[in-house]
């Protein structure tokens, strides 16, 4: 259960992430809201994984699927660089991300 807390964490992580563009610097109301809302959930969600997972490993997965998610959402959504360098440093994050779930043994 821990692993589904940190992924639903992550969904949160780039909910705010993005949320945080809409917001304009905490001046649109209805955004800013979804913001700290979703933050919220987000720390509450990686808590609860962390109870079970090891910090450091929780912590990294969570950034890490929030960094990759809200990179591609900007991508697709903000018209931000698509170059294939960047890409390929999107994938290595999504390397580390499945390394450390792979070589995770509860102990």
């Amino acid at each position: 259960m821990a692993w589904f807390y940190i992924f639903v964490a992550s969904i949160f992580e780039i909910s705010w992430a993005v949320g945080l563009k809409y917001s304009q610097g905490f001046t649109q109301l209805k955004a800013s809201t979804f913001t700290v809302i979703t933050m919220i959930l987000s720390y509450v969600f990686l808590a609860l994984g962390a109870k079970e997972l090891p910090i450091g490993t929780a912590y990294a997965v969570w950034t890490g699927i929030g960094a990759v998610g809200t990179a591609i959402y900007g991508i697709l959504f903000f018209n931000e660089p698509k170059e294939l360098l960047r890409i390929a440093f999107i994938f290595l994050i999504v390397v580390g991300i499945v390394g450390l779930r792979l070589t995770y043994k509860n102990v």
